[in-house]
């Protein structure tokens, strides 16, 4: 019995060898080329091999699996640059909270401020860095010149940072003497004060959402009134407000797919609402822009995330890119022994047993593109459907005492894939020396 077992494993071992073989090969002759990280350089290989999925798409999802890869930040400002020169993209949208728009839009169109302070607008932190301000400022200095209706706009997606969107409200009270009573200007100042507690149950939605309902509906009202060259103060408190209720809904059922679902909303509110052509760049984690669901380690059940509701809607419109990598430096918000957490660096020297990193890694090139269409009409097409594990690492980083590994198939998860063979971190003063 020991002996047919041992044969078994020793048969499947060699399949399993014999495939990624295969894949590699296919993708030393198939994969597009990706000449560098620099985001300044052209693409000029992907451009004379774009898929044909890729130039038919409307909506681009570009994810990450860690936020913290400078190289996968390059890539990203490269490719969004060549999408707007090729397929005149003009809407870029962040993982990111709607409080961070006003400043960089007015800095990017041209206003005062200047690249160093700019990106601390952002409410995620990893955003504040040297490869995020140079794309913004490549943004100003493309918008120079242009017309509003010509100039890239920044936008934000998430729902988790809502503070001073009350003090946006009531400064369009202020000035316009609407009839907000202050009852109701408090109730959006808790709102945005609240913090969301992820492990108690609260009715917190339920008692404050019909206020702020009714805040918008004076809105509304008070807006038919007003000259037609405010009309887009008050749209934008009102969309200000809608986040407030979505954060407040956030709020009383912290949960995975409500952040997405109402990240999905917004994206679809941005696209109807601000591109002139229904065209979109999204910037996110991969566990937001795949299309399987959202899954890591830990959890029994994905949920429905973003990436799965843009597929839904927009089908094939949307064209989803994650992104791997190999080795390099990253790190993580942990603690050795009794000291308190802080941000430590962590090393990869080789990439992760039995991932599909493992064999992207033995391929030729150091950065390069899979399409998956294509690899899946390929004869390697049973590597990419098969299940594989992939480097899952979210706001916390990388903590070497927990498991940064998650299984699904590329083949459910993502339209074209960026293998980096080697990352490292960002531009910034995030990590302790």
């Amino acid at each position: 019995m020991r002996k047919f077992i041992s044969a078994i494993t020793f048969f499947t071992l060699f399949q399993t060898y014999a495939q990624d073989d295969k894949a590699v090969s296919w993708i030393n002759e198939n994969a597009i080329k990706i000449e560098d990280a620099n985001p300044n350089t052209n693409l000029t290989i992907f451009s004379n091999n774009v898929p044909q999925k890729f130039a038919d798409a409307k909506v681009f999802g570009f994810g990450e699996t860690t936020h913290q890869g400078k190289e996968f930040f390059n890539i990203k400002a490269k490719f969004f640059k060549y999408l707007v020169e090729t397929q005149n993209i003009k809407v870029f949208i962040m993982e990111d909270s709607y409080t961070s728009e006003a400043a960089i839009n007015e800095w990017i169109s041209g206003g005062k401020g200047n690249a160093a302070t700019i990106a601390y607008n952002f409410s995620i932190g990893f955003w504040n860095c040297k490869e995020v301000v140079n794309l913004l400022e490549w943004m100003r200095n493309y918008n120079l010149g242009k017309s509003k209706d010509d100039q890239i706009r920044f936008y934000s997606m998430d729902i988790q940072n809502v503070k001073k969107i009350n003090q946006e409200i009531r400064n369009l009270v202020t000035k316009y003497n609407i009839p907000v009573s202050e009852e109701l200007l408090l109730v959006a100042d808790s709102c945005a004060e609240k913090k969301v507690d992820y492990t108690g149950k609260t009715d917190w939605a339920d008692i404050q959402t019909p206020k702020l309902n009714e805040i918008e509906s004076i809105l509304l009202d008070f807006r038919k009134k007003i000259e037609p060259e405010n009309v887009d103060e008050f749209n934008s408190a009102i969309r200000a407000l809608n986040y407030l209720s979505q954060y407040t809904y956030y709020v009383q059922n912290p949960l995975s797919k409500v952040r997405d679902l109402k990240m999905f909303e917004n994206v679809k509110w941005i696209v109807e609402n601000k591109s002139k052509n229904g065209k979109a760049f999204i910037w996110a984690h991969n566990a937001h822009i795949d299309y399987k669901g959202f899954d890591n380690p830990g959890r029994k059940n994905s949920v429905d995330n973003l990436g799965k509701h843009l597929k839904e809607y927009y089908k094939n419109d949307y064209y989803s890119v994650g992104f791997d990598f190999g080795i390099g430096t990253q790190a993580g918000y942990f603690s050795d022994k009794d000291e308190k957490p802080r941000w430590r660096k962590v090393e990869f020297n080789k990439p992760f047993a039995k991932t599909y990193a493992e064999t992207f890694f033995e391929a030729k090139d150091e950065i390069y593109f899979i399409d998956m269409s294509t690899a899946l009409n390929s004869s390697s097409s049973d590597f990419f459907q098969k299940k594989s594990k992939q480097v899952f690492a979210g706001g916390g980083g990388f903590d070497p005492k927990k498991n940064h590994l998650y299984q699904k198939k590329l083949s459910e998860m993502f339209d074209g894939l960026i293998f980096v063979k080697s990352i490292s971190l960002p531009t910034n003063n995030l990590i302790a020396k």
